[in-house]
């Protein structure tokens, strides 16, 4: 019998220390990790592999989380992939046009713990 794949986590995070963060503390809560540190590799990855879910940060270099998003929702298979936005931008107008453009939740990343993300990793793809 073929062991349970872990669900693929896409991290697209700029910022290092964040990045190592989040990685260590989903990778010992049963998640697999991926991670790009800008927009265009979070593309790049997803032409290789589709991920169960990804955290997207808003401010990073060459391609932004909103570009990110637009261009996800031109290709039927990425648009399905759930996204929540993991960003320092805590103005609604933000918030609004990141769920606009389909992300299913909006972090703060001021206001969340390590352990709270991954709470909501485990509510969104119906792991208890």
């Amino acid at each position: 019998m073929a062991a349970k794949k872990n669900p693929l986590i896409l991290v697209v995070e700029d910022d290092r220390f964040l990045v190592k963060a989040i990685e260590a503390k989903l990778s010992t809560s049963g998640f697999d990790v991926g991670v790009a540190r800008d927009g265009e590799e979070a593309i790049s990855f997803l032409k290789k592999k589709t991920p169960n879910l990804i955290l997207l940060d808003l401010i990073m270099p060459k391609k932004n989380g909103f570009e990110v998003l637009e261009e996800m929702n031109g290709n039927a298979v990425w648009k399905k992939i759930p996204v929540i936005i993991l960003s320092n931008l805590g103005q609604e107008s933000d918030q609004q046009k990141g769920m606009e453009l389909g992300a299913i939740d909006y972090i703060v990343k001021t206001k969340f713990s390590l352990q709270q993300i991954v709470d909501l990793l485990h509510k969104h793809l119906g792991k208890k």
